[in-house]
Formats: C-alpha cells, structure tokens, sequence
C-alpha cells in the first residue's frame, strides 16, 4: 500500500501567528497556494485559508494589515501521519470535505509535510475521483472546508 510519505509536499511554507492577514495572502499569491500552515517554530496551530481570509477578516471588516493571522485561523485541523496510506487520507478528504492535510510526526506532532487532492491526483497509485466527487458536493451551511 502507499503511503502518504510517498506523495506528500515536504518543503512546505508556514506562517506566524503573529503574522498579518495581509502576509499571509501576499505569501499565498507569491506560492500560488490557497492555504498555508500556522506554526511557531515547526509545531503546527491551525491552517489559514483564502476563505479564512475572505470571510473571517475581510468580511468582518478587519483591516488586513492590522489583524493577525491567529485571530482568524482554523484551529481545529484535521492532520494524518507519513505512514498513513494513501487510501485512509484519501476517505478522510472526502468525509470532512477538505482538499488538504497538513501531515505531522506521530511522535512530536511536529509538521513534516502537506499532502494535497492534487498530490493524490498526480502522485498516487490510487484514484482520487471519489475523494473529489465528495469533497466537491455542497456541504451544509457554515461548514468550512
């Protein structure tokens, strides 16, 4: 079986927590990526998401060059293990309709990685359709993904 170790993205950017909103949507344009890691040091907080963004700050009528990154955060991050196959990761996409993972060592919860749909897509050996198929139907209002 694959595992996540196999398709996974290891050198992942982060941001602070302390960081402003407006970094980390400079970051996410300069990367092309529409979520970053939060971390202080190599010890994963949360993620930030273009939607974090768009709907927690900019929506709230926060001024991005003043608001932090921590404040608007997703705290409550789904994450999975190197060793995890790529099939395990890929049903839990879909069951919480995320397009990705921030992967951390099972020992010290430090990240070492992200895995993406698109990582899966291109990478695996298994096929990501269903993953997509879930992660893609609409989901009930006030669910983040």
């Amino acid at each position: 079986m694959q595992t996540i170790r196999e398709v996974m993205t290891t050198d992942v950017k982060t941001v602070a927590p302390a960081e402003t909103v407006q970094r980390a949507a400079q970051m996410m344009k300069e990367l092309n990526v529409g979520a970053i890691p939060v971390c202080e040091g190599d010890q994963l907080l949360g993620m930030v998401t273009d939607r974090d963004i768009a709907v927690r700050s900019v929506a709230a009528g926060q001024a991005p060059g003043q608001a932090t990154v921590g404040e608007i955060m997703s705290k409550d991050v789904r994450t999975c293990s190197s060793e995890q196959t790529v099939a395990d990761v890929l049903s839990q996409m879909g069951d919480a309709q995320i397009r990705r993972v921030p992967v951390v060592d099972g020992q010290s919860g430090k990240l070492v990685g992200i895995v993406s749909l698109g990582d899966l897509a291109t990478k695996a050996s298994a096929p990501a359709e269903q993953a997509l198929d879930r992660i893609s139907s609409p989901s009930a209002p006030g669910h983040a993904g």
